[in-house]
């Protein structure tokens, strides 16, 4: 037998995907996990993921469930009793009521934001996205063929936009806004939203909100865009507050005229979000107790973090209100946060995250630390910071 030749007609690679960039936090922690393979040790900094499991009550239902049901597909939209529970949620937190029909269960905030892009956006339209800012919006509103325009922000402004760098970027069909923000870790105030999403309606644009770190905020909680505008795409997830990182669940409050479009979306792309998480999911909204209690860990894992930066001479920081990340200027040890941080888990065992994922451009200058995990792990990393010397 011939072997088969490689012709030059062999089917590409589509553009989209050659084109689309790294998400550099995730490529750390392949990096690490491999010098984990290789026997090393490694204090992982580099992905926001809770070192805690889902609640114990969750967990529980989830085993009676895949004991007693078939799980099966959902409708697409999910299960009511969860929807439902959200609606709860919404009146219980932020006293801002939601129609059930409104609420559409997801794989994940990833899949949310992949469908609110494709039911929001046409190619070649423009939609504003905030730099530092989490990279995969940008990344998946490229592969979509929509433009991400840079809205460069910083400490004059608390890392928060103002309608003046919105005028800037021009004209906008979209914007994205995360509160608190990754890698800020920026809270933006219920002023701050009124004013965005009045912009926002004066102008067309539609407003797409991030709110999957509700809850893990360290003075005042954070607002809901939802109580300021009816046209905004809210986006919320079980990964970080209730600690549900690998059961990928999410859910979308979505405005009345795309309500439709996102569930034609859903049942073509995804048909329902993971049943058996649904039904944890459900259960974790009864964990109140356990969940703040991870927020409190969180708070003492800051300090921790930020101490120990600064012995190790890295004071220039945002401020980080909420989340569970430090972004912390590096500019004094190197002018390249992407060799940096090869450096580090080369010679430190430290695997973080270079700022290049979150602002391509300033970003040399800036590197993210994770303080999700053990605290043990963070006071080790940052002794060995304080001993390294570049």
């Amino acid at each position: 037998m011939s072997p088969i030749s490689q012709s030059s007609n062999r089917p590409r690679l589509s553009m989209r995907a050659a084109q689309m960039p790294a998400f550099h936090a995730m490529a750390m922690a392949r990096m690490a996990s491999e010098h984990e393979a290789a026997g090393n040790l490694v204090l992982h900094l580099e992905v926001g993921q809770p070192a805690t499991p889902a609640p114990a009550g969750g967990i529980a239902a989830g085993i009676r469930a895949m004991s007693e049901h078939p799980l099966g597909y959902t409708n697409a939209s999910g299960l009511m009793s969860l929807r439902r529970r959200i609606v709860r949620h919404y009146a219980d937190w932020y006293d801002t009521a939601v129609p059930v029909e409104r609420v559409l269960i997801v794989a994940g905030a990833s899949a949310g934001f992949s469908l609110a892009f494709l039911a929001c956006f046409d190619v070649g339209q423009r939609v504003g996205v905030l730099e530092p800012g989490y990279p995969c919006y940008r990344n998946t509103l490229l592969a979509l063929g929509v433009e991400p325009v840079a809205i460069p922000v910083g400490p004059e402004t608390r890392w928060a936009p103002t309608t003046d760098l919105l005028e800037a970027a021009g004209n906008l069909d979209g914007l994205i806004v995360a509160s608190p923000s990754n890698p800020t870790g920026t809270v933006l105030g219920a002023d701050s939203l009124a004013g965005l999403a009045a912009y926002c309606r004066l102008r067309g644009i539609r407003l797409i909100s991030d709110e999957i770190y509700h809850g893990v905020t360290y003075e005042a909680p954070a607002p809901t865009a939802l109580a300021h505008s009816a046209d905004a795409v809210i986006v919320n997830s079980f990964s970080k507050y209730f600690s549900m990182t690998g059961w990928r669940l999410g859910w979308v409050v979505t405005p009345d005229d795309l309500t439709d479009a996102f569930e034609r979306l859903q049942q073509n792309f995804y048909i329902c979000a993971p049943h058996v998480s649904q039904v944890v999911g459900l259960a974790a909204f009864d964990s109140q107790a356990e969940l703040d209690g991870h927020v409190e860990r969180y708070r003492s894992n800051r300090q921790l973090l930020l101490d120990g930066l600064s012995a190790a001479t890295i004071t220039n920081v945002a401020e980080a209100d909420g989340a569970f990340y430090v972004y912390a200027d590096i500019s004094h040890l190197a002018d390249d946060s992407m060799q940096l941080c090869h450096r580090w888990l080369d010679e430190l065992g430290i695997a973080c995250t270079p700022g290049l994922d979150f602002d391509t451009v300033r970003g040399r200058s800036w590197v993210r630390f994770s303080y999700a995990g053990a605290a043990d792990d963070i006071g080790a990393a940052c002794t060995r910071l304080t001993e390294w010397s570049p």
